[in-house]
C-alpha cells in the first residue's frame, strides 16, 4: 500500500493523499487505532461505505461450535472469535437532507494522517453534495492510552459556498451489519449478530447501550456523551432502539460559521459483574472523560508517546520507506499491548478479526521481544494473562496424559481453538515460546517479584511438559516425537531441532530459577531430584545433524525427504497449503516458514559460525515464505552470516507486509508480529542483538555485533536493559554506545567486552563481513527486494 499513489512517504505519519474505495478495507487496517484493551478500524466516520466496520474489546469473545467430519479423543470442542462489539465511533451527517456519502456528489479532496507522535488519526475533506452545496469536513480521534476505557471524536462541518442546513447524527450501534461470512455457516451465526440487548438509554447528550453475548456470556457496555459548539438555534435530540442509541444535532449554517462535535466513548465488560456494575463503570469513565475534555486527552496522549519513543525509536539513513515503515510498526506493536492489562495479544492486534481474533506464539516469539527492550510492563501484563491461563493448561495436559501443562496453539481466553491436531496440539513448542519470553523479560528488566511469582509457575509447567514428552533411548538420548515445530509444512515429527533446543533451554532455566527461590520452589513441589532430572533431560537432549551434509536437520531425517519441486510449481500455487494437500507437502524437503533460521536466531551459542553459515544457505534453498512469520528471521541470520544485501531484502518485505499489503489480505487486520519483526530485522539483524550469558551469577545481559548493508548509512535505536537505556548508533565504518540513562553496563562488541556510562560514549569500529556466496532461494521466492533480477514472482505469504 505503501507504493499506491495515495500513500505517501513521511517520516512520523501515515498519509493517505485521496480516498481510494480500492483499498477501502486495508486502509481501515492501517488508520485503525487502539490501546490493547479498545479497538476501532479505521472507518470512515459516518460508517460507510466500509469494507469491515470494527470496534473491539480485547478478550471480548463469542463462542461456536468446532466442525468434525469425524469425532477424535482430544479434539476441542469450541472456537472462540472476537467480535464486533458496540461502535462508538459513527458520526453521520446530512447536508440539505442529503447523507454525506462519498459515492454520490463529488468528492473534491480527501486526506487522512495518522500521526505516529500524537496517536489521532485526522482526516480533512471537501464534499459537494448533489444538491450543489460544499462542505468542509474535519475530524480528528483517538484512542485514549492514559484513560484505558475511552475513546474520543471531535468532528467539525462548515459550509463553503452557502447557507445549508446540517443534521450530525452520533450513534452508538451494535449487531452492526457486517461483510458476508464465507465457510462455516455456525461461526457465521455466532458472529453475525452475537450481541443480545440488555439495556438501552439515550437522555440530553447522553448515550448508553448494554448487551451480552449469548453462548460466551459476557457483559458489554457502552456510554457516550458530547460537547456541541454551534450556532445560535442548534438543537438536539436523543433516541433510543434496541441496538441504536442516538444524538441527532441539527443546525442552520453558514460559511465561517461551523458546528462542532465533540464525543467522548466509554467501553467496559465483564464476565462475572453484573449489569449494574458495568453500566456504572462506564458511566464514570464517560464522565471523567468529558471532564479532561479532548485538548486534556490529547495533551496526555503526546507525552505517553513521548516517553514512548524516547525509548523505542529506531532512526533509519538511506530508506525513507524503512525509515516510515519501522515507525508505523513500532507504533501499532504499542497499540497491539499497551493497555491490554493482563489480557492477550491477538495475532492482528485489535485491528480486525483475521484468524478469529486469536493469540499464537507469535506473541512470545515476536512481539514480546521488542516490547521487552522498548515497553517492558507491556510484557509483564500479556505474561501474566498466560499465567491465568494455567488452569486451562494444565486441565489440556492432562487430557492428553501429559504432566505439567499445555499452552493452546491458538485462544483468545485459555481453551485450545485450533481444530487441526498436527499443528494444533502438536505444536508443542509454544510451551518453551512462554517460558522463554518470561526468561528474557526476567533478564532485561531484572523483575524478581515475576520471576519469584509467575514466572516459576510457568518455567516449572512447562519443564514438566518437557520430561512427561519426551523420553529417554537406550543409550540415554533424550527425544521429544511426535511433534510440529514452527515449520506447519512438517508435522508430527521426531526431535524437531527448534522444539528440542527451546525445550533444552526451558528445562535448564527452571532449574536455575528453582534454585534461586527454593522455598517458593518446595511450594510448588519442585525438590532437588525433579531438578536433577531436568538437567538431565536438557543435557542428553537430541539435536538432530547431518555429518555428510554438514548441516543441523530441521528433524530427524528431513534431510533424506524428497525435495519439493520448486521449479515446477507456479507462482499462482503460493502458498502453497491452499494448493496441494498437507499429506503431500509433509513428507518433502520444503519449509512454510523458518524453524532451523529460527533456532540459530534464539539459540545462537548451540551453533559456530561454520554451522550458522551452512544451515542458513540449506534452509533458505528450501523457504517458501508462506507465512508471514518468516522474512525477519531469515534477515537476522543473513546479516550474521555476512549477507547483507538479502537480509535487507528480506527486512523489506518483513517491514512493508501491510504497507504493500504483500499477503492480499490486510484487509482483516494487520500482522502484529510482522510488524514486530520490522524491529527485529534492523536490531537484532543489522544491530546484532543478541542475550549472551553472565558470569559468577550474573544474569545474562546484552551482546552487538552491528553490520550495515550498503543501502543504509545509518540505523540507530534505544535498548531498555535493569533500569538504563543503552542507544546505539551505527554507520558503514563504526558503532557508538551511549547511556542515556541509569548505571555503567557491560556488553560485548563483536565479542569485545565494552563498558558503557553516561560520561561520554563510546566507539568501537566495524569488522569486516565475511565474503560468502548469497544463498538461492526456491525458484519463484526471492524476497521481494529481490524480485526483478533474475525475473522471479514477488513471495506472497499466508
Amino acid at each position: 500500500m505503501i507504493t499506491h499513489p495515495s500513500f505517501a512517504v513521511e517520516p512520523w505519519c501515515l498519509r493517505e493523499t485521496e480516498l481510494n474505495l480500492d483499498v477501502l478495507a486495508q486502509s481501515e487496517s492501517v488508520f485503525a487505532l487502539s490501546n490493547g484493551h479498545i479497538g476501532w478500524r479505521g472507518n470512515l466516520d459516518e460508517g460507510e461505505p466500509h469494507g469491515l466496520p470494527g470496534a473491539y474489546l480485547n478478550g471480548v469473545y463469542e463462542q461456536h461450535p468446532l466442525p468434525y467430519a469425524e469425532a477424535g479423543y482430544g479434539y476441542p470442542e469450541s472456537g472462540q472469535t472476537m467480535i464486533n462489539v458496540t461502535d462508538g465511533k459513527v458520526i453521520r451527517l446530512l447536508v440539505d437532507d442529503h447523507p454525506f456519502d462519498l459515492r454520490y456528489g463529488r468528492l473534491v479532496a480527501h486526506e487522512r494522517v495518522l500521526d505516529f507522535r500524537s496517536g489521532v488519526l485526522s482526516r480533512t475533506a471537501r464534499w459537494t453534495s448533489p444538491g450543489g452545496r460544499t462542505v468542509r469536513i474535519t475530524s480528528r480521534r483517538l484512542v485514549s492510552f492514559t484513560q484505558r476505557a475511552v475513546a474520543a471524536v471531535v468532528y467539525e462541518i462548515e459550509p463553503v459556498d452557502g447557507p445549508v442546513t446540517v443534521a450530525l447524527q452520533s450513534e452508538l450501534v451494535a449487531n452492526e451489519q457486517l461483510p458476508r461470512i464465507h465457510g462455516d455457516p455456525r461461526v457465521a451465526e455466532a458472529i453475525g449478530s452475537p450481541l443480545v440487548p440488555e439495556e438501552r438509554y439515550a437522555e440530553d447528550t447522553r448515550l448508553r447501550l448494554v448487551h451480552r453475548t449469548e453462548r460466551s456470556a459476557l457483559r458489554v457496555a457502552a456510554a457516550a456523551d458530547h460537547l456541541i459548539d454551534g450556532p445560535a438555534g442548534s438543537r438536539w435530540t436523543v433516541q433510543c432502539e434496541t441496538d441504536v442509541s442516538r444524538l441527532t444535532v441539527t443546525a442552520d449554517l453558514v460559511p465561517g460559521q461551523p458546528l462542532k462535535l465533540v464525543k467522548f466513548v466509554a467501553y467496559g465488560w465483564s464476565g462475572e459483574r453484573s449489569l449494574p456494575a458495568v453500566r456504572d463503570q462506564v458511566d464514570a469513565a464517560v464522565a471523567a472523560a468529558v471532564g479532561t475534555g479532548f485538548d486534556g486527552l490529547l495533551a496526555a496522549q503526546v507525552s505517553y508517546l513521548d516517553r514512548f519513543w524516547a525509548c523505542a525509536d529506531v532512526e533509519v539513513e538511506g530508506d525513507a520507506q524503512i525509515q516510515q515503515a519501522v515507525r508505523f510498526a513500532l507504533f501499532h506493536v504499542l497499540q497491539a499491548a499497551a493497555r491490554g492489562e493482563n489480557r492477550a495479544i491477538p495475532a492482528k492486534g485489535l485491528t480486525g478479526t483475521g484468524y478469529d481474533g486469536h493469540s499464537f506464539w507469535d506473541t512470545e516469539s515476536f512481539v514480546l521481544p521488542v516490547l521487552t527492550f522498548t515497553a517492558p510492563e507491556a510484557v509483564a501484563s500479556a505474561l501474566r494473562w498466560r499465567h491465568r491461563t494455567l488452569p486451562a493448561a494444565r486441565q489440556r495436559a492432562r487430557q492428553l496424559g501429559l504432566s505439567g501443562a499445555v499452552f493452546p496453539w491458538r485462544t483468545i481466553d485459555g481453551p485450545e481453538c485450533s481444530a487441526y491436531w498436527p499443528a494444533g496440539t502438536a505444536a508443542f513448542h509454544v510451551n518453551a515460546d512462554i517460558a522463554m519470553a518470561a526468561v528474557r523479560y526476567v533478564m532485561a528488566s531484572g523483575d524478581e517479584d515475576f520471576e519469584r511469582g509467575e514466572g516459576l509457575d510457568l518455567l516449572v509447567d512447562t519443564a514438566r511438559l518437557w520430561r512427561s514428552l519426551g523420553h529417554h533411548d537406550a543409550d540415554g538420548v533424550f527425544h521429544i516425537d511426535g511433534v510440529t515445530g514452527p515449520d506447519e509444512y512438517s508435522a508430527i515429527a521426531r526431535d524437531n531441532l527448534y522444539t528440542n533446543l527451546m525445550a533444552r533451554q526451558n528445562l535448564i532455566a527452571a532449574a536455575d530459577v528453582a534454585a534461586r527461590h527454593p522455598v517458593r520452589a518446595a511450594e510448588l513441589g519442585v525438590d532437588d531430584e525433579e531438578s536433577a532430572v531436568w538437567r538431565d533431560a536438557a543435557a542428553r537432549m537430541a539435536v538432530p545433524y547431518n555429518a555428510s551434509l554438514g548441516v543441523h536437520e530441521q528433524s530427524a531425517g528431513f534431510t533424506t525427504f524428497q525435495r519439493w519441486d520448486f521449479e515446477a510449481t507456479p507462482p499462482e500455487n503460493y502458498p502453497l497449503l491452499l494448493h496441494y494437500p498437507y499429506f503431500d507437502l509433509y513428507r518433502k524437503q520444503v519449509v512454510k516458514q523458518a524453524d532451523v533460521v529460527l533456532a540459530m536466531m534464539e539459540c545462537p551459542d548451540v551453533f559456530t559460525d561454520e554451522d550458522k553459515a551452512r544451515n542458513f544457505a540449506y534452509y533458505d534453498a528450501l523457504t517458501v515464505r508462506d507465512s508471514s512469520l518468516s522474512a525477519c528471521c531469515q534477515a537476522v541470520l543473513a546479516a550474521e552470516t555476512g549477507h547483507l544485501r538479502l537480509a535487507y531484502a528480506y527486512l523489506a518485505e518483513a517491514a512493508l507486509m501491510d504497507l504493500d499489503d504483500l499477503e492480499h489480505n490486510t484487509r482483516d487486520g494487520l500482522h502484529i508480529a510482522s510488524l514486530a519483526g520490522t524491529w527485529i530485522a534492523l536490531v537484532a539483524g543489522f544491530g546484532g542483538l543478541r542475550r549472551y550469558a553472565g558470569g559468577d551469577g550474573e544474569p545474562g545481559l546484552l551482546a552487538f555485533a552491528p553490520r550495515l548493508p550498503e543501502a543504509l548509512s545509518r540505523v540507530a535505536f534505544t535498548v531498555l536493559v535493569r533500569g538504563r537505556r543503552l542507544k546505539v548508533d551505527i554507520d558503514a565504518s563504526r558503532a557508538r554506545y551511549r547511556l542515556v540513562a541509569g548505571e555503567p553496563l557491560v556488553v560485548l562488541h563483536h565479542g569485545e567486552p565494552v563498558t558503557v556510562t553516561s560520561r561520554a560514549p563510546v566507539e568501537r569500529p566495524m569488522p569486516p563481513s565475511p565474503v560468502l556466496a548469497e544463498p538461492q532461494q526456491p525458484a519463484g521466492r526471492r524476497p521481494v527486494g529481490l524480485v526483478g533480477e533474475e525475473g522471479d514472482g514477488a513471495a506472497a505469504p499466508e
